[in-house]
């Protein structure tokens, strides 16, 4: 019998996972990665009722159940990441940080030495062939997340949940009266729980405050820290009534945040994207396409030009909206995931 560690977060999708690797006759053992446990101000951090939400779900699935403690890891490499990366002006996607350093290396090598054959998480996303796929509920495909894995990780994962629709699952947790099959969905940093990105922030990035200046060069309000701010952002931006602004670019030395009232202003599209930090699972070939952000519409890509390794050259066939340096570009062959990388 294959022996498979699914990782455990106490919510549903992880849940609904294990039960179903369990029902086609693996043996399961849950694991609850214990990543991130300290509060902040005003902000009491999940971690212990995840753990005995995961804890309930392993009792009712009759399966064995351990804890990983990979908070010291974490921090360094997602967490100090994250910051830098804020600091230097930049949007980083702290989850695909995770999926590569934490739950798709170091967790996937300590169930390795453990006596696992293959790690399972509640992802939404298909294995064919050995290659990544894009899942079947497009609305919660999670491939944008996954396409820094390693090859070597992806041959030794499971995504139970790649054929099923998010409505599936909660129904798949409610008939077999799963103890997560209640809980809301966290919506907040994929570490702290339900907390904003800024609160968050303001722990470790200072917060000065500077110029907002409109398209017409004039100030027009002023914010609190320009590391704060995101290209495209609309909302938490204090100027003046009238037209909505959109965040257009920011100077980090400056501190200056610049805005737009103009949805049609040259700076908020693009149909180039310079990438770094490239990584390809397949060769990108064939009939292309692109999405810039989680949930972005899928955009066709008419040449890639890749002078080394490490970074690429992209051209579109159509212009995208608020292309955000530090947040990733991936890359689909139809339902194939190709790679991606960092948009400079």
């Amino acid at each position: 019998m294959k022996r498979v560690f699914v990782g455990l977060s106490g919510g549903v999708d992880s849940s609904v996972a294990a039960l179903l690797l369990k029902q086609q006759g693996y043996e399961v053992i849950g694991v609850y990665m214990k990543n991130w446990s300290q509060d902040l101000p005003g902000m009491k951090c999940p971690w212990e009722e995840d753990y005995r939400d995961a804890k309930r779900v392993a009792v009712q699935l009759d399966i064995d159940f351990k804890v990983y403690d990979f908070e010291k890891e974490y921090r360094h490499r997602v967490v100090d990441y994250m910051i830098r990366e804020y600091k230097a002006g930049r949007t980083p996607n702290p989850d695909i940080m995770c999926n590569q350093e934490v739950k798709f290396k170091l967790f996937l090598e300590a169930a390795l030495e453990d006596g696992a054959d293959f790690i399972a998480t509640g992802h939404y996303a298909k294995m064919k062939n050995a290659k990544l796929m894009r899942a079947r509920d497009d609305n919660k495909d999670q491939t944008y997340f996954l396409y820094r894995i390693s090859q070597k990780a992806l041959s030794k994962v499971l995504f139970p949940l790649g054929d099923l629709t998010k409505q599936e699952v909660k129904e798949i947790a409610k008939k077999y009266d799963l103890v997560s099959a209640a809980r809301k969905e966290s919506m907040g940093i994929c570490f702290v729980g339900n907390v904003g990105i800024k609160d968050f922030l303001s722990q470790y990035v200072s917060e000065k405050a500077g110029k907002i200046i409109g398209q017409n060069g004039k100030v027009v309000g002023e914010h609190d820290g320009a590391a704060f701010y995101t290209i495209g952002q609309r909302h938490g931006l204090d100027v003046g009534g009238g037209l909505p602004h959109y965040v257009t670019g920011k100077d980090m030395k400056k501190n200056e945040v610049y805005v737009t009232t103009d949805l049609q202003d040259e700076k908020l599209w693009s149909k180039q994207i310079k990438l770094t930090d490239t990584h390809w699972l397949n060769e990108p070939a064939g009939k292309i396409s692109v999405r810039t952000h989680h949930r972005a519409p899928l955009v066709p890509v008419k040449k890639i030009d890749m002078s080394n390794d490490l970074t690429a050259a992209v051209e579109l066939e159509e212009e995208v909206r608020a292309l955000t340096p530090g947040q990733s570009a991936v890359f689909y062959s139809g339902d194939k995931v190709l790679g991606g990388g960092i948009v400079v």
